[in-house]
């Protein structure tokens, strides 16, 4: 059965809407890689806890694409949630695996020449901030037009929280440190970093929504774009990403 958005909230409550739903998803999903260093994951072998982490990423995502599935599905006719909560879990996955990469592989980076480190890290670098973005896109496509602007707003909320971590938890982490004390330190950054990814992506969704009719009395929804992902404002769909 379809989901229908009788009634979009104004730009003010869905902001704040959005804000609670995304920072407490990707707060509580976060603890999902504490509690695998809480376990000891750092102490398995370089293989074992590689493949943790990023299930534990891909665990992170899949908590935070289903709390932001309860905001879209107000305010988009349809929306498809098991779609956006599997490929933000993938896409999360994706991105611990490239931030776990560094570590992991440093007998191999570190014999490269420095240009073509310099070259990779920053390939690699675009692709953590565009990963779960893009993912998103692929179901926002079909419901929102010029959805590609929300690879950009994701990207730089991306950006802005992991400054925000690394500011908070670096100087905190310290050689030696008890393991929950480490787990801690991350939680409270990890908050402070969700806090300020959903901050933006909220004032991007505003952004996006604000070119998308509200559903009809009786149940219609408004124009979806094709497959090739252009927006007609004559067509009528219900087709699914």
């Amino acid at each position: 059965m379809r989901r229908v958005a009788a009634h979009r909230p104004g730009a003010r409550a869905l902001r704040r809407r959005w804000l609670a739903a995304t920072f407490l998803g990707e707060t509580l999903g976060f603890l999902v890689p504490v509690l695998a260093v809480v376990l000891g994951v750092n102490s398995w072998n370089a293989g074992a806890r590689f493949l943790a982490l990023v299930l534990a990423g891909a665990g992170e995502g899949a908590v935070l694409g289903a709390a932001q599935t309860r905001v879209l599905r107000r305010v988009l006719p349809a929306f498809p949630s098991t779609a956006w909560t599997l490929r933000t879990a993938g896409a999360a996955g994706l991105a611990w695996a490239i931030g776990l990469a560094p570590s992991s592989s440093a007998d191999i980076w570190q014999a490269w020449p420095p240009a073509v480190g310099v070259g990779v890290a920053v390939g690699a670098g675009l692709v953590l901030l565009l990963s779960i973005g893009t993912a998103q896109w692929t179901v926002l496509r079909r419901h929102v037009p010029a959805a590609a602007r929300w690879i950009g707003w994701t990207a730089v909320a991306w950006l802005a929280g992991l400054t925000v971590f690394l500011l908070v938890a670096t100087p905190l982490w310290q050689p030696g440190q008890q393991v929950w004390l480490s787990a801690l330190i991350g939680a409270l950054a990890g908050s402070l970093m969700a806090l300020t990814m959903a901050a933006v992506t909220g004032r991007g969704l505003v952004h996006l929504l604000d070119d998308v009719p509200p559903a009809g009395p009786e149940g219609s929804r408004p124009p979806a774009p094709p497959v090739d992902g252009t927006f007609d404002p004559e067509q009528r769909t219900t087709g699914r990403p």
